[in-house]
């Protein structure tokens, strides 16, 4: 055995043994790391020439594509059409570096809640969407291991192709999205790292994950794949399981706050994504088929003492009526209940509305001293949430702020700006959504 040999053979037993001892060090303890929203100065999608209200419009736009992914008629199909199959492709409103392989090789994700599957392109990829950032190597990795076709890894996807020959096999994978884009590749394992908070970089070992060969549609080239942050069997939340027991949470800083701008939310693993304390209140996380998106029960919504009861959405009528999602920006809701909710909310504000110049929000006042928005509770099964104005009305110009709650077509969606300003921890053991007020900018 020559000493190059010798000297991998060593290193890869050492590392191996490593990843052992850090998925046992990982119990019981925890690590964060940043969200990066992708309109902040550390996105590589920041555009300075835009003002901040320029980049909510644009992040509410963003918010209806990827909404389509929660249409009940789409989630009927999905059997049919791959795991993955009515998600926007590039409507994720939160970034994450992490690196995959050994060495690590530096990876710019969309962190999304509504999806499972990790994916990023790979070489060789002749059939690609154009990458600013080089092109991950599987060869280069010496953690890198294909996914055998006869594993139950390869079974839990939905749409996978098994491809062996002369004693190998390879587990082929196919993610499409709602507007036609898509990833093709072969499904591998490696090691994921990811940059804590604290400074340290902790490694993930034997993460399954997507090596994308052929992948055409609208990605962008300064995004290099998708972390999926959903409650199937392939996310990242899955995959990490008993070593996180089950817990992560997330505290986003207001999107809308100009002294925020540099400041990046965050996402906890484990010991640190436990929500507890003053003000601390939890309610049912709510199994459904895909098991990919986070559904929660809404009862009511009260403006003041006026409790407007919740009737339904496309997604039921009693449990598991509403989705949480950090990707979407507005409160979606269905049309004839927001028009009671804005209904509530006109009356219980000594102004007059003024239209939104580009007819995206239902309700919008002047913003001047004597505007005085009402105190608005959401309540969930178990859990009366109070907002703050700032997750209710935020500005969308020099002059004008609008109502963050938004009707349409049967869906119902708990977006990110009401979740603003709450650490909000799920536990997928204990199946709770727990939320805690909070200054996220602080955290």
């Amino acid at each position: 055995m020559s000493f190059l040999r010798l000297f991998f053979t060593l290193f890869l037993s050492v590392l191996c043994l490593s990843g052992i001892y850090l998925t046992e060090a990982l119990k019981g303890s925890g690590f964060s790391f940043e969200l990066i929203h992708r309109d902040s100065p550390k996105s590589p999608f920041y555009n300075l020439k835009e003002t901040p209200f320029e980049r909510l419009r644009n992040a509410t736009r963003r918010s209806f594509k990827h909404a389509n992914r929660f249409d009940r008629k789409s989630l009927s199909n999905l059997s049919a059409a791959g795991d993955q199959a009515d998600i926007i492709s590039d409507g994720g409103e939160y970034l994450m570096n992490i690196s995959i392989g050994t060495p690590p090789f530096p990876i710019l994700a969309i962190a999304d809640t509504g999806s499972d599957l990790i994916w990023t392109q790979c070489k060789p990829c002749i059939f690609c969407y154009m990458q600013q950032a080089p092109l991950f190597d599987p060869q280069n990795s010496y953690t890198y291991k294909d996914v055998s076709c006869y594993s139950g890894q390869c079974a839990s996807l939905e749409s996978s192709v098994c491809l062996a020959w002369f004693g190998h096999d390879s587990c082929l994978y196919s993610v499409s999205y709602g507007d036609g884009s898509f990833s093709n590749g072969k499904l591998g394992t490696d090691t994921i790292t990811v940059s804590s908070t604290n400074g340290s970089a902790v490694p993930l070992p034997n993460i399954v994950f997507g090596c994308g060969h052929n992948d055409l549609g609208t990605f962008d080239a300064k995004a290099t794949g998708i972390v999926g942050l959903g409650g199937g069997d392939n996310s990242l939340i899955s995959q990490m399981g008993d070593s996180i027991d089950g817990k992560f949470s997330y505290c986003l800083v207001p999107i809308v706050s100009s002294n925020n701008d540099s400041i990046s939310s965050k996402i906890n693993f484990g010991s640190n994504a436990v929500v507890s304390g003053s003000g601390v209140v939890s309610t049912p996380l709510v199994a459904k088929d895909p098991e990919t998106y986070y559904l929660l029960t809404l009862k009511a919504i009260s403006v003041g003492n006026k409790s407007i009861p919740f009737l339904g959405s496309s997604f039921g009528t009693t449990e598991g009526n509403i989705v949480i999602d950090s990707g979407t920006t507005l409160a979606l809701m269905p049309q004839e209940f927001n028009s009671r909710l804005v209904l509530e909310v006109s009356k219980s504000i000594d102004a007059a509305p003024v239209q939104d110049p580009e007819g995206t929000f239902d309700l919008c006042y002047i913003a001047d001293s004597n505007f005085e928005p009402p105190v608005i509770t959401v309540h969930f099964s178990g859990a009366d949430v109070k907002l703050s104005s700032l997750n209710t009305f935020v500005p969308v110009s020099e002059k004008v702020v609008c109502f963050t709650f938004k009707g349409v077509e049967g869906s119902a969606i708990y977006g990110n700006l009401v979740q603003a300003n709450f650490l909000i921890g799920y536990d997928t053991q204990k199946q709770i959504v727990s939320f805690k007020p909070i200054d996220c900018a602080n955290e």
